[in-house]
């Protein structure tokens, strides 16, 4: 593979991350295939020797959307990392998508039902002492007060775990990479016999 070739797919893979980043990225790697040059390398040997484009890229997008979601703790990031990391393939998605999904569906729900209540909660406070409350305006005004703190309770709750899904995700996703890497990776000895072809 030429060092145009193998930058052009490694471009290609980095479409979607910050463009400043992204271009780092592709700098350090131009500078790779420079110093190889230098050390009398081929452009093919050098490219073997970084190994495949696409998934250089996968790789490097997984990373930084794990950063980016340790960073900025918002839905945005948690997004970019759930699915730079499904992008990466490091995870089982068979098994572990309908998990992931009906566990998230779960939370939607009960975030949902968290706003419901706290609507609720304000509509009995504010109609409740002109319908005719059982108690009173005191008793209304106090129960759509206790609806409110339960459903924000129960949000803030819903967000937690959240956040602990998501760091569970990258985690599990990081661990297992550590794990498949020595069976992805090349075998040193193979690499020796296709640099001396």
């Amino acid at each position: 593979m030429t060092r145009a070739e193998f930058m052009g797919r490694l471009r290609r893979g980095l479409v979607g991350m910050p463009t400043a980043a992204a271009a780092d990225i592709a700098s350090d790697y131009e500078i790779h295939f420079e110093d190889g040059l230098a050390a009398g390398r081929s452009e093919a040997e050098v490219a073997a020797a970084l190994g495949d484009p696409e998934r250089l890229a996968r790789e490097l997008r997984a990373e930084a959307g794990a950063q980016r979601w340790h960073q900025e703790k918002n839905p945005s990031a948690a997004a970019g990392a759930i699915f730079a990391v499904l992008g990466l393939g490091a995870i089982d998605i068979l098994f572990l998508l309908p998990i992931l999904m009906s566990v998230a569906m779960t939370l939607f729900g009960l975030f949902m039902a968290a706003i419901g209540i706290f609507i609720g909660g304000g509509a009995i406070m504010v109609a409740g002492p002109f319908a005719g409350f059982p108690g009173g305006p005191a008793a209304a005004i106090l129960a759509g007060l206790g609806f409110m703190a339960g459903a924000t309770a129960m949000a803030a709750l819903t967000a937690i775990a959240t956040i602990w899904l998501v760091n569970g995700v990258v985690w599990f996703a990081r661990l297992h990479y550590r794990l498949l890497k020595p069976a992805l990776d090349p075998q040193p000895q193979y690499q020796a016999q296709e640099s001396q072809r």
